[in-house]
């Protein structure tokens, strides 16, 4: 199942990936549940909002990011264990209905843990972007990954 484990990944390694639609249905609907704020849910406001159109939840593209991961994760049959947290997230733009996200990541440390000598700890930069090539959100986040063998 896993084939990229620990050890085969570098500092300094990047990859690009993804490419998640957004629509104003699946907007709406997350705003409804998750943050029902009117700019992400009622395009009359929004138009009249600092944003200028209805546009998504930071929360949001933040968990469509989190899709394409773990998607990208899986294709690759990465041997990743969870994430023990995130170092920030800057939410740089707004995200619209009609977008398309990809993403670019950077792996920025990577180290073996102290208490669990089966997995290493990899810090990476992730830069989402819009189909303008805009960067709509930076994350920095940590991936536990398992040592091979």
């Amino acid at each position: 199942m896993f084939k990229i484990f620990y050890e085969d990944i570098d500092v300094g390694q990047t990859d690009a990936f993804g490419a998640y639609a957004v629509t104003k249905e699946e907007v709406i609907d997350f705003a409804s549940k998750y943050d029902p704020q009117p700019f992400h849910l009622d395009e009359e406001f929004a138009k009249h909002s600092v944003f200028g159109a209805l546009c998504a939840s930071g929360w949001h593209t933040s968990a469509m990011m989190m899709r394409m991961m773990v998607d990208h994760m899986m294709e690759q049959g990465f041997a990743g264990l969870g994430s023990p947290g995130i170092d920030g997230i800057d939410w740089k733009k707004p995200v619209f209905p009609g977008d398309t996200l990809t993403i670019e990541s950077e792996v920025t440390a990577k180290r073996e843990s102290q208490s669990r000598p089966n997995i290493g700890l990899v810090k990476s930069t992730y830069h989402v972007k819009n189909q303008h090539g805009d960067v709509v959100m930076i994350m920095r986040g940590n991936v536990m990954v398992a040592k091979r063998g």
